[in-house]
């Protein structure tokens, strides 16, 4: 059973950056397509970024220059790094992949950027 399991978000004020973690299981993570997305309160659920298995990587037009989608296949582990975070930024980040039209979340961890 593909589990996964995220780490990593807080509270943070604007300019700063923070590393989620996202790690997998039940799964043959090396051959994985990996995303993040994220929702806002009142917001629907929006694609940030994501890595292919070969590391191609594309990111949401409001995040380029700042984010950075990138893998670990040893320790089965995802990573976003956000840096010069804004308040537009705050919202749940979730890690998503698919496995035979199947998708699979984890459980969210909270980012909130604010004075």
């Amino acid at each position: 059973q593909v589990q996964l399991v995220e780490s990593g978000g807080g509270l943070v004020q604007p300019g700063g950056s923070l590393r989620l973690s996202c790690t997998a299981s039940g799964m043959i993570f090396s051959f994985a397509a990996m995303a993040w997305y994220r929702q806002a309160a009142g917001n629907q659920r929006e694609l940030v970024a994501a890595i292919d298995s070969v590391r191609n990587t594309n990111y949401v037009d409001s995040v380029k220059g700042r984010f950075t989608i990138s893998r670990d296949n040893a320790k089965k582990t995802v990573y976003l790094q956000m840096n010069s975070l804004k308040p537009e930024d705050t919202a749940v980040y979730y890690c998503n992949t698919n496995r035979g039209s199947v998708d699979y979340w984890g459980q969210g961890t909270q980012v909130t950027v604010s004075s």
